[in-house]
């Protein structure tokens, strides 16, 4: 064990990086091509990445640069294949590429609507666990306005999905916000919950450096399976019987479901336009929040498309 910490009582986070930013109403791309090395968690194996600037419409798409062929995956809800560890998405050719969450929580939290990623094998970097070095490599090259308007699904009337102790919402609102409610299974504190604003929160600031996280005993399992080889304490959260087993503890006191909240901002953006809605989530993963899609899409009364000028 490395170190031990243990969460203190939670007090909820209700948008404190305020910024008061003027609502994106024209679809954003990045300014410049980006690139970056990290590990895989799953393989282990080095992977790199690049963030290139994609066209009006495109969305956000995969390219698997160790592929010649038939090597172009499109981020959205309905090419998700597996949501076990990671949020994965395939193509129709069987082409796949894992662990996509966190790369795209930092496009969809910085705005940026259309995005090409190149990687070099089957699953984006994890870097740090967190989405945090994505936003530096971002932020470091700007947004570029593209001249079109901000497509935004709105949603019309309740839409619930549940699995086990997890539960997840949609709910018509007039402004876009996610709210997560965690347990972390008992293991660490109090119930935590939190509430973040797409369109007024500062993302980098209030949920970027949030690390994934897990359990020892799992982990211990994971990579006795062969699975999990790149995951380690420095990419990782890990939670032992004591406590935080992280060097230096956590981030913030409650980086667990600030993290919960980044998944959910990563799987959501793949519905193919903004989501004008209240998601609420109570220990909601990547299965819950794909399903919600699901759900959504599956009743075409839920739901019109607009712009974002429409709602404003």
């Amino acid at each position: 064990m490395l170190g031990t910490a243990v969460l203190s009582s939670m007090t909820p986070w209700n948008g404190s990086a305020h910024c008061n930013y003027s609502v994106v109403t024209k679809q954003q791309t990045i300014a410049k091509t980006v690139r970056c090395i990290g590990v895989g968690v799953h393989s282990g194996e080095a992977v790199s990445m690049a963030i290139k600037p994609a066209t009006i419409g495109s969305g956000y798409v995969f390219v698997r640069t160790d592929l010649t062929e038939n090597n172009r995956i499109r981020a959205t809800w309905d090419n998700v294949t597996d949501t076990m560890m990671s949020t994965k998405v395939t193509n129709e050719h069987g082409v796949s590429v894992s662990t996509i969450e966190h790369v795209i929580a930092a496009l969809a939290g910085l705005h940026i609507h259309n995005a090409v990623i190149e990687v070099s094998a089957p699953e984006v970097p994890i870097m740090d666990g967190s989405s945090a070095d994505f936003v530096s490599l971002i932020q470091s090259v700007g947004v570029k306005d593209q001249d079109a308007p901000l497509k935004v699904i709105k949603v019309l009337k309740p839409i619930q999905v549940s699995h086990e102790k997890g539960t997840a919402f949609l709910l018509p609102a007039d402004e876009r916000r996610f709210s997560m409610e965690f347990d972390c299974s008992g293991r660490l504190s109090e119930t935590s919950y939190l509430t973040y604003y797409p369109d007024n929160d500062d993302f980098a600031e209030s949920l970027s450096d949030s690390r994934t996280f897990g359990f020892f005993e799992d982990a211990q399992k994971l990579q006795a399976a062969g699975l999990a080889r790149g995951a380690s304490l420095q990419n990782t959260v890990v939670i032992g019987e004591a406590g935080v087993m992280n060097d230096g503890g956590l981030r913030h006191d409650n980086e667990m479901v600030r993290h919960k909240v980044l998944d959910a901002i990563g799987d959501l953006a793949l519905a193919g336009g903004v989501i004008m809605a209240h998601f609420e989530g109570i220990n909601s993963g990547h299965g819950l929040n794909n399903n919600l899609l699901r759900a959504l899409f599956a009743d075409p009364s839920a739901w019109i498309v607009q712009t974002m000028d429409d709602v404003l």
